[in-house]
Parts: C-alpha cells; sequence; structure tokens
C-alpha cells in the first residue's frame, strides 16, 4: 500500500496511490494512517490534481547513517566503519516532492545523497534483529542534502546535515517492501550520477535498526537513512535532482539559491 500526504487547495490530508483503469488517483483517509489505519472517506481525486508532501514529518528525528556502502566511503577516503555511523538531522529540515532545495549562502559545495528511507511505525527500543519487521511502518525515498565543505570545516555533521530543506522526501510511503536487493538511482539534470543497490549496503536495514535502538528509542513516524552509495557530487541553484528507489518512486527537487 503506498500511503501520501498531499494538499487538494486546503489543509494537508492523508490518502491511499491506486490505480484504476490505468488512472493513479489517491483515495482520502481520516486523520493520520500512522496512528489510526487507512479508513477511506469516499474522496477521491486523481494524482496530478494534487500536490504531494513530504509523506512523513518525523515526530522528533530523522537518524541518518554514514559510509554504509564502501565505493561511497572510498569516493571521499574515508575507511568503511567498523560499526553503523550515525548522525541526526532535525525536522525542520524535511521538505516533500518538488519543494525545493535551498542552497545556503554559507556552502560552495551542495551535493545529493539519494537514499532508500525506513519510516518507523511504533515506538521501539532494544530490538532485535529477528523483530524489526514490527516496528517498521514503510519505506519511502530520501535525499541527505549535504554541504561537503561544511561536514569537513566542521568535523561533526550538524550543520552541514542540518539546514532547512536538506532532507528532500517522499513521494509517498510504501507500506509492503522487500528491501533486500532494490535498484537505487539519482540524476542531475537528467543525467544518471548515482547507480547502486541496497544488497551493497555494509549494515542492512535489520542491522541498523537493532543497532540504533540500541542508542536510543525511535518514535512512530521518526525516519532513518540507510546511506548512499557511490556518485554523490555537487548541485547548483537551478538544477534539478531526482532520487529514485526501485518498487516506491521517484522524488524530484529543484536546487534554489537563498535570496
Amino acid at each position: 500500500m503506498r500511503i501520501a500526504r498531499f494538499t487538494a487547495g486546503e489543509e494537508p490530508v492523508y490518502g491511499v496511490v491506486e490505480s484504476v483503469a490505468g488512472q493513479q488517483i489517491v483515495a482520502a483517509v481520516a486523520g493520520d494512517p500512522l496512528y489510526q489505519g487507512a479508513e477511506l472517506t469516499g474522496q477521491r481525486w486523481d494524482l496530478d490534481d494534487v500536490r504531494l508532501l513530504a509523506p512523513v514529518i518525523p515526530r522528533s528525528k530523522v537518524v541518518c547513517v554514514g559510509r554504509n556502502y564502501a565505493d561511497h566511503a572510498s569516493e571521499l577516503g574515508n575507511d568503511v566503519p567498523a560499526e553503523p555511523l550515525l548522525f541526526l538531522k532535525p525536522n525542520t529540515s524535511v521538505v516533500g516532492p518538488g519543494d525545493p532545495i535551498v542552497h545556503p549562502r554559507q556552502s560552495e559545495d551542495v551535493q545529493f545523497e539519494g537514499e532508500l528511507a525506513v519510516v518507523i511505525g511504533r515506538i521501539c527500543r532494544d530490538v532485535p534483529v529477528s523483530r524489526v519487521a514490527d516496528v517498521v511502518y514503510g519505506y519511502t525515498v530520501g535525499n541527505d542534502v549535504t554541504a561537503r565543505d561544511l561536514q569537513k570545516k566542521d568535523v561533526q555533521f550538524t550543520r552541514a546535515k542540518g539546514f532547512d530543506s536538506f532532507c528532500p522526501l517522499g513521494p509517498w510511503i510504501e507500506t509492503e517492501l522487500a528491501v533486500d536487493d532494490l535498484e537505487l538511482s539519482t540524476t542531475l539534470n537528467g543525467e544518471t550520477r548515482q547507480s547502486g543497490r541496497t544488497s551493497q549496503m555494509i549494515f542492512d536495514v535489520p542491522a541498523l535498526i537493532a543497532y540504533v535502538t540500541s542508542v536510543m528509542t525511535l518514535l512512530p513516524g521518526d525516519v532513518l537513512l540507510t546511506g548512499t552509495p557511490a556518485g554523490v557530487g555537487p548541485m547548483r541553484p537551478g538544477d534539478q535532482v531526482a532520487v529514485t528507489v526501485e518498487g516506491v518512486g521517484t522524488l524530484t527537487n529543484m536546487v534554489v539559491s537563498r535570496d
């Protein structure tokens, strides 16, 4: 099931994205399905007639994993970590499909990082690998936008990863998906820059969630970004970046300058 958050011109609502007679439609549900289940209201729109929003606004945090693909660690001159390398993005960094990525004045090197994103469905702590499926609500597409020059300058990742608009998510949440070996790609202005598979992760999704929850409690709606394959690179105002995860969809955003 694909769960979208959208607006048809008024307040944001949630809906189920379906294909009917070859046409994609979104059927509204009552409330937030993360907490209430997907109870249809009877309202329906053509998908082209609504504006998709970030499918989830994390209640507390976006947890990110660095250097989780060996080829990406290598391209930046880093060693492969012995344990997952964790950092956080604030929930204020989240934007949706079609929203602008704002190039901050402080950076000369803002880069894309296409990733598989995991949406957590329940409060969880110390989750064993065997029980990870019980706490996952679904999956979406993420872009871990990074001010690479600030990351190198600061050593800590907070500023480089935390600017407003530096965590695009979307276009929706896919609740039924096997993520062991999915194709992941990123294009810049239509040219492929990243191409990898989730099977190349050093630490897979169950291992990551078990590790993260050994450190901190995850809440419903929290998001885990699982790392990016090789091919990251700069993007400038006027560029269009699109991240695609097989079985989920494509997340597209334009880069704009901050006035």
